[in-house]
């Protein structure tokens, strides 16, 4: 499938992102061909951008990474970051009640906003849309770029797109019932968050998560012949083939013969570079299942040479034997968006995502199943217990001992059931519906 073909009638759109970290990036990018000029903004890091603004948004992204780092630091590191969380914390869901009191975290928030902070960002999209004679609809991967549109009276429609599995106050804006940023929520728990925040529901609309259409095809059908292969992997001794035969005959016509690829475990390392540890880990303690090719692990480190270089070194000093086997390989781009094109290439022939509960959490709707490592923050750990309840996850065990523990769950089939407990119940037609609210929305506007 084409993606250009799913924004066939669709305005084109503001994408605007913010690059402090990865997932609200990412988020963005399968929205790409949706974007005006095929250029994807970012609110703290467009051409163009006032010195104020920039300097305030580098303090924003400065205090973030330190404060992602600062948890691996003993003893001091993960009181000071608890601290840090608790102005950011989604409060327990249960008893539901009325949530709509702004919080700490969101006070600051608009303040920042009011001073002027995205003013100069709203009004050059204005002067772009008198340029264009329509005013585009203005599509934000984080709230701050939304709640600065509306701020600075953005002409068009605002959408926000969420990109977690509850949302923290935060998300919703200071007065909303008086707002009319529209919502794409990824989960139903999203949506009912939302309301408990007071956001009007007629503005909120339960999307998913929006998912690369180069993973999934059309019908699936990319995705099913990937998982038909993985799934082959992950159950060696068909314990879950067996049980499960039905299931798997009429979703994905059975399973092949043979298969198309090594085991593969791709690590995916955060942003800010925290818990390569973990990955050191995995190679200390697989490092003969990857010389004898039993089990290939790509480690995924994003755009950060300081963390591909960290690897290499280690590589080189401790596993000398495996630096020039194709067993083991390093995922590195210097562009962001080259990163998660490759990405997504690699995530075709890769049978488990082991990463923190992040916005890849979603991806198990892929048909792969995550490992979840430690959480780092409130909204992860929101992810983690989404993950877990869904059945698309299971949490690590001792990195140290994973020879043991992971090939348990191979032989019991868990990570098979986790697969296909994704691809059955996991919701990725995000990106379809974004484009069909966003078509919905615009002749509405022409009525």
């Amino acid at each position: 499938m084409n993606n250009r073909d799913v924004f066939q009638g669709a305005e084109q759109a503001w994408v605007v992102s913010v690059n402090m970290g990865y997932g609200h990036q990412r988020t963005a990018f399968p929205l790409r061909d949706l974007t005006f000029r095929q250029e994807i903004l970012n609110a703290n890091d467009y051409q163009g951008i006032s010195n104020r603004d920039k300097k305030i948004w580098s303090g924003i992204r400065s205090s973030y990474e330190a404060i992602s780092n600062f948890y691996r630091v003993p003893f001091l590191g993960k009181p000071i970051f608890n601290l840090f969380d608790k102005f950011q914390e989604i409060i327990s869901f249960y008893p539901k009640k009325d949530l709509s009191r702004p919080s700490f975290q969101l006070k600051q928030t608009a303040r920042i906003i009011r001073s002027g902070l995205g003013k100069d960002l709203i009004e050059k999209l204005k002067k772009e849309n008198e340029k264009l004679g329509r005013d585009l609809p203005f599509v934000a991967t984080f709230f701050t770029p939304a709640f600065m549109a509306e701020e600075f009276n953005y002409p068009g429609p605002i959408f926000c797109v969420v990109c977690d599995a509850d949302v923290s106050r935060a998300w919703a804006p200071l007065f909303p019932k008086n707002s009319k940023i529209r919502y794409f929520a990824p989960t139903e728990r999203v949506v009912e968050r939302l309301k408990l925040y007071g956001v009007n529901p007629n503005n909120i609309i339960f999307s998913g998560y929006p998912l690369p259409l180069e993973n999934i095809g059309e019908n699936s059908s990319i995705l099913k012949e990937d998982l038909k292969y993985r799934i082959f992997n992950l159950d060696p001794k068909r314990k879950y083939f067996t049980k499960y035969r039905n299931l798997i005959e009429d979703n994905l016509d059975g399973l092949p013969d043979n298969p198309s690829h090594p085991l593969t475990i791709m690590f995916s390392i955060g942003g800010a570079g925290a818990q390569k540890e973990i990955g050191l880990n995995i190679l200390q303690n697989l490092a003969g299942k990857i010389a004898s090719r039993q089990i290939k692990i790509i480690l995924s480190v994003g755009i950060r040479k300081k963390v591909k270089k960290y690897f290499e070194r280690e590589i080189n000093h401790k596993f000398s034997s495996l630096a020039s086997n194709d067993y083991l390989e390093i995922l590195y781009k210097e562009n962001i968006f080259e990163y998660f094109k490759e990405f997504n290439k690699k995530l075709r022939e890769t049978d488990v995502l082991w990463t923190k509960p992040s916005e890849l959490s979603f991806y198990s709707a892929l048909g792969v199943p995550i490992i979840i490592s430690p959480t780092i923050g409130s909204q992860e750990e929101f992810n983690k217990r989404w993950l877990l309840k869904s059945g698309f996850g299971l949490a690590q065990e001792n990195p140290k001992h994973t020879d043991q523990w992971l090939f348990d769950w191979l032989d019991e089939g868990y990570l098979a059931e986790a697969a296909m407990e994704g691809f059955v119940e996991g919701e990725r037609r995000g990106v379809l519906k974004i484009t069909e609210s966003l078509i919905s929305n615009e002749e509405y506007i022409k009525k």
